[in-house]
């Protein structure tokens, strides 16, 4: 699973300024290390970032992780599915609210 694009995240460009050691984290750890370990391709890595989130709620870090899953190779198809999947899990109101994310980015 080398064979796939380094992942580096955005913590610094984002809010360095704002909260430098959390940005740090992000990009160093989160991203550097956790995101590029061989053991999960980033595509899949992607899918279990998208399910956890939409269900958590966590509709604003969605938005970005559902364009970096696509990014890494998960179809909207996919991606529709698995937060299709987690809303019987999760609870409906976290689903439909993740698919409103996920409406709104595909059609961007």
């Amino acid at each position: 699973m080398t064979d796939q694009p380094k992942q580096v995240g955005g913590g610094r460009r984002l809010f360095g300024y704002v909260a430098p050691k959390l940005a740090a984290l992000t990009d160093d750890v989160l991203f550097d290390d956790v995101w590029n370990r061989p053991e999960l391709s980033a595509r899949d890595r992607s899918l279990i970032t998208v399910a956890v989130l939409a269900a958590g709620g966590d509709t604003a870090q969605l938005e970005f992780y559902l364009g970096r899953a696509v990014e890494n190779g998960v179809t909207e198809e996919e991606l529709i599915e698995a937060i299709t999947h987690v809303t019987f899990y999760a609870g409906w109101p976290k689903g439909m609210a993740a698919m409103g994310v996920a409406k709104k980015v595909f059609s961007e």
